[in-house]
């Protein structure tokens, strides 16, 4: 597996324009959400009848998903992994927000926020004139959030 730093660098090529980065700021913690989401809304009987009680409250087919996700973050870095499980707690809370504050399908605000971003992303990267990175390696699509964090970490002076 590569290191950090050269996934980050090498995502980064390919987000140079201000108006992009931009976009991404907004877009890519979005599209993550609205994946967590729609993953989440997946029936989980199968779930409910497997687990103990006390997992119950948890238990929905994002936060499997979010398993191997983060599996992959700590992977590549214990700080870009532990930033990464505190973006997928807001997430969760973020779903479950949505549970108890709308009465619209949580998977159809998913699917227009996934879509909406989606578009403002390749808007982003025609104003940059430069392709996604995911076409490259779908890889990419984990590590733009990895990336955002970086920033971030840089700010606070945590190395990662």
């Amino acid at each position: 597996m590569k290191p950090i730093q050269t996934w980050l660098d090498e995502y980064g090529v390919s987000h140079q324009n201000s108006t992009n980065k931009l976009i991404h700021w907004i877009c890519v913690p979005a599209i993550f959400f609205s994946i967590y989401v729609l993953v989440a809304s997946i029936p989980n009987a199968l779930l409910l009848n497997v687990l103990p009680d006390v997992f119950t409250a948890f238990a929905n087919w994002g936060n499997v998903v979010l398993i191997f996700v983060l599996l992959f973050y700590f992977r590549l870095s214990i700080p870009i992994g532990i930033g990464m499980l505190i973006f997928s707690v807001l997430c969760a809370l973020g779903y479950s927000s949505l549970l108890l504050i709308t009465s619209v399908s949580p998977w159809l605000v998913a699917v227009v926020i996934f879509v909406v971003a989606w578009i403002f992303q390749f808007i982003g990267h025609h104003i940059e004139g430069k392709k996604p990175s995911f076409l490259e390696d779908l890889q990419f699509l984990l590590i733009g959030p990895s990336w955002l964090l970086s920033f971030v970490y840089k700010k606070l002076g945590i190395k990662y």
